[in-house]
This record gives structure tokens, sequence and C-alpha cells, in this order.
């Protein structure tokens, strides 16, 4: 069994932790670990969609189920949501990766701080645009594909400050996700030749057994909290990465440690 199954389990588990409590974050804590890692960012990414096509086909059912779905929002976010989640994932298959890494890495800390700030402010109240559906997804998609994460932090939280109804905004943007996962990991099948299977079946198992840990979690968690601690966590991450891509032996590093040992104080 390769090794790195399980680390993709652990990281399956953790993720979908994340994701029950608040209902976004899914993406991003598994990218991050991922690349963490040592998964380069089109694989990570890759790997993160083809997964999510399972967790949110049965989410998106449930919420039809549910009557949490506002039709036509979906139908201006998942088009606009595919073509931005296309160009995405061709956009970080193609470019090198030491151009892409260091950029992902910048757009998962930017995610990071954005969470952070979710857990302290207020969405605004402001009037709903019949419009702000296509650009919402447009955007959406792209990042979500090309940072491996971000979906439901930009599009629920832009729904959300601009009027939508909670439930709707929720299961609209759930739905949506299903068909732009979808095109985001058919794309990556297309330029990269195929994913790991391997990774993809560890984060589909962690994230089964997390589920009903998930659901629990959700009725006891703090959401304000959890999401500072996972902005914290996240940014925390992509500082690293970005360490490391502008300096790749970490020599800096080293340096300051040893500056900071007794020995390095005594030269």
């Amino acid at each position: 069994m390769d090794p790195f199954f399980w680390q993709s389990v652990l990281v399956g588990f953790l993720a979908q932790l994340v994701d029950g409590a608040l209902g976004m974050a899914y993406g991003l804590v598994s990218t991050s670990f991922l690349m963490a890692m040592g998964v380069p960012p089109a694989a990570a990414s890759a790997a993160v969609h083809t997964a999510e096509i399972f967790s949110t086909g049965v989410s998106g059912a449930a919420h039809t189920w549910r009557k949490n779905v506002n039709w036509s929002l979906v139908l201006r976010l998942a088009p606009a949501g595919i073509i931005g989640g296309i160009a995405g994932a061709m956009a970080v298959s193609y470019l090198p990766i030491g151009i892409i890494k260091p950029v992902v890495s910048a757009y998962l800390l930017l995610m990071g701080v954005f969470v952070i700030t979710l857990a302290f402010r207020k969405a605004p109240e402001k009037p709903v645009s019949p419009n702000s559906g296509a650009a919402v997804g447009l955007v959406g998609g792209f990042l979500d594909a090309a940072g491996g994460g971000g979906w439901g932090p930009i599009s629920t939280t832009t729904l959300l400050g601009r009027g939508h109804a909670p439930r709707q905004a929720v299961g609209s943007v759930n739905v949506s996700e299903f068909f732009v996962t979808a095109a985001i990991s058919a794309t990556f099948f297309l330029t990269l030749g195929g994913v790991r299977w391997t990774d993809i079946a560890g984060l589909i198992i962690g994230g089964v057994l997390a589920a009903p840990i998930a659901a629990f979690a959700v009725s006891i968690a703090r959401p304000r909290v959890l999401m500072g601690v996972i902005g914290c966590f996240v940014s925390s991450l992509a500082l690293w990465q970005i360490a490391v891509a502008i300096d790749p032996n970490m020599t800096f590093v080293a340096s300051l440690t040893a500056m900071a040992s007794p020995s390095g104080f005594s030269r």
C-alpha cells in the first residue's frame, strides 16, 4: 500500500470535519495539506476536485430534496462556474510549477486571511442583483480550480452579502458546485493524463469516516472560532510554501536558527 494513501485518508478526514462544521473550506484545507506534503499544485487540485465529485453530488441531492435550491440562480452560477473552472484548471496545468506554486500559495494565504475576516465581521445587507450569479460563478470557478479551493467561501459569502436568503444561497451554491467540480476534474484528466487514484481514494475514505463526526460537530462547534483557527492554519501553511518557493534550501531559516542557538550568539 502506498504510504501516501494513509496521509490522504488523514487529510480527507480533517478536511471533512472542517467542512461539516463550517459548510466550506474542504478544498482549501485539503489542497493546503497536500501541497505541504510535496504534491504539485495541479495534482493536488485534481485529486481534491475528483474526490469532491462524490461529496458535492450527495450534498446537492440533499439540498434539492429539502427544496433549498433557487434554480434560476443555479442557471447563472453553474455555467459561469464551469467556464471559470476550466480556464483555471488549464492555467494551473500548463504554467511552469516554479511560477504557479508560489502564486497558488499566495492565493491560499489570501483565502486564509479572508476566512479569518469572516470570523469577525457580519456580511453587509445589500440589494440582490439579478445578474450577480454569473460574475460570482466565473471568478469563483477560476480561483477554485487554480488554487484548489475557494468556491464555497467566495460564492456563498458573496451571495449572502448581496441579500440572498441563506438557505437558498447555500443550497444553490452546493448544487452548482457539483457541475463545476465535474468540469474541473474532466479538464485535469485531459491536461494531466489522469490522476493518482490512491490519493483520491484516501480523501474519499477519510471523508466518509469523518462525516458522522462532522454532523455531530456542527451542533457543538462555534463557527466563528473554528473559522479563525482554520484561517490561521491555512495561512500558516501558505506562508511556509511561499518561504520554500523563495528559498528552496531554507538557508535563511537555517541561519536564523543558528543565530538563535547559544553557540550562535557566542560567535
